[in-house]
C-alpha cells in the first residue's frame, strides 16, 4: 500500500538515483547484449519481451531466472556479457530518458549532493555517466563490484553510505529514486523512503513501500526540491 509523500520530508539532505531505468533507457543495449550472449554460449534467445526482465535487478539473477543457468552457467555467461559491455562502450547504454539529464543538473546546482546506486557494472556506470557529461553531478557512483558480490541493491546502497560518510555528506534525510522493486526493497533494507518512476522497467505492483509514484519529471521534480 504506498501513501502519498508528506511534503515535511523536504528538503532533503542527499538524494540516491538508480541508473538503468531510471536516468537511462538502457534496455535496448542490454538486451542486444543478452541476446548476443547467449547465442555465443549456444543457448536459446528467448524474445525481447523475456530479456527485459534481466533490467534492473543483478545480471547473475537474471541469468538463473530468466535463462534457467545454475550459478557456474551464470558466472560463466557474465564473464561473456561483461566482455561484449566492455568492448562496446557505452554508447548503447547511453539513452536518457526525457528531461531526467536536465533534473539531475537542475538538482546538482541546487547543491543537493546525488548519489548512484546501481546493480550494473560499477565500472560501466562511471563510463555511461561521463559520456552523458554527468558524472561530475553525483558525489558518489556505486554499482555491482565485477565479480558481483556485490549487486543486490541493498549491498550497493550500503557501499554507496559508506563512502558518502567518508565525504561528510549529510545523510540525515535521504530518498531513493527507482523503478524496480529491486530498488523499493534495498531502500526499506535502510530506512530510506523510496520514489517510485513510472517511465522505468517495473510495474505498480512493484511500488509497494513507495512514498510517491510519479508518471513524469515534472512530478519528480516537485517532490525532490
Amino acid at each position: 500500500m504506498t501513501t502519498p509523500l508528506d511534503p515535511k520530508h523536504k528538503p532533503w539532505s542527499c538524494i540516491l538515483f538508480d541508473l538503468d531505468g531510471t536516468i537511462t533507457d538502457s534496455a535496448p543495449g542490454i538486451i542486444g547484449r543478452l541476446s548476443r550472449t547467449l547465442a555465443a554460449l549456444g543457448r536459446p534467445v528467448p524474445p525481447p519481451e523475456e530479456l527485459v526482465h534481466f533490467v534492473g535487478p543483478p545480471i547473475l539473477i537474471g541469468f538463473e531466472l530468466v535463462a534457467g543457468m545454475n550459478e557456474f552457467e551464470a558466472k560463466e555467461a557474465l564473464l561473456v556479457y561483461r566482455d561484449l559491455a566492455a568492448s562496446e562502450g557505452p554508447q548503447d547504454d547511453a539513452v536518457t530518458f526525457p528531461g531526467m539529464v536536465g533534473l539531475v543538473k537542475f538538482l546538482h546546482k541546487a547543491g543537493i549532493p546525488l548519489a548512484i546506486t546501481t546493480s550494473k557494472s560499477e565500472v560501466q556506470a562511471h563510463r555511461i555517466l561521463e559520456h552523458l557529461d554527468l558524472g561530475h553531478a553525483f558525489v558518489v557512483i556505486t554499482g555491482a563490484s565485477e565479480d558481483e558480490t556485490r549487486s543486490a541493491k541493498a549491498d550497493v546502497i550500503d557501499e554507496a553510505l559508506v563512502r558518502l560518510r567518508a565525504l561528510d555528506v549529510d545523510l540525515s534525510n535521504l530518498v531513493l529514486v527507482g523503478d524496480r522493486i529491486h530498488d523499493m526493497e534495498g531502500a526499506a533494507e535502510h530506512g530510506i523512503p523510496p520514489i517510485m518512476v513510472e517511465w522505468g522497467y517495473g510495474s505498480p505492483a512493484e511500488a509497494d513501500g513507495a512514498i510517491g509514484i510519479v508518471h513524469s519529471v515534472d512530478q519528480l521534480r516537485s517532490l525532490l526540491i
